[in-house]
């Protein structure tokens, strides 16, 4: 097992992973995290995009779900309601738990799931302890906030030590 901090892949954003790529890696089940991953935290609703996305996905043979540690469900429940698409809520990232409960939901095995995400702390740590393969993503709108600025900038190193960087 690598480092539980580094990354398998890092992508500039979500679009770059196509069914055809997923299914290159033998993966069927593409658990993700939402805020700063599919969207800005503070984008309301999937747009266009993000739709077309998901219906790809779909297409292509690949079910996407979101993993989330959000306290509320409210705006998960919502998001995953317009892209149709299922979630695990209260994940507790990156505690292994949220990770089987979700391939046990989609009957997946750890060789067949991806993590998607912006955080090492959570998406990535907890991917890799799960024993699934980990994609990381430029977050979403930019690091809002001050902390998040700190923190994704923390975070570059590890990016940089993956084994495979796809950002342009």
């Amino acid at each position: 097992m690598s480092f539980p901090l580094i990354p398998d892949y890092v992508f500039n954003d979500y679009t770059a992973l196509t069914p055809e790529l997923l299914r290159s890696l033998g993966i069927r089940l593409l658990l993700s995290d939402l805020d700063y991953t599919l969207a800005p935290k503070r984008q309301g609703e999937p747009d266009e995009a993000l739709l077309a996305w998901t219906q790809a996905l779909r297409a292509g043979g690949v079910t996407l779900a979101v993993l989330s540690n959000n306290r509320s469900s409210k705006r998960v429940e919502r998001f995953c309601r317009d892209l149709g698409i299922s979630y695990v809520g209260h994940a507790g990232k990156p505690s292994r738990r949220g990770f089987a409960e979700a391939m046990r939901k989609f009957g997946a095995q750890p060789g067949e799931t991806a993590m998607l995400g912006d955080k090492l702390l959570t998406d990535t740590l907890g991917a890799k302890r799960s024993g699934i393969r980990m994609l990381m993503v430029e977050p979403k709108g930019g690091p809002f906030g001050a902390w998040n600025r700190v923190l994704h900038a923390m975070q570059e190193p590890f990016k940089r030590c993956c084994a495979e960087d796809r950002r342009a």
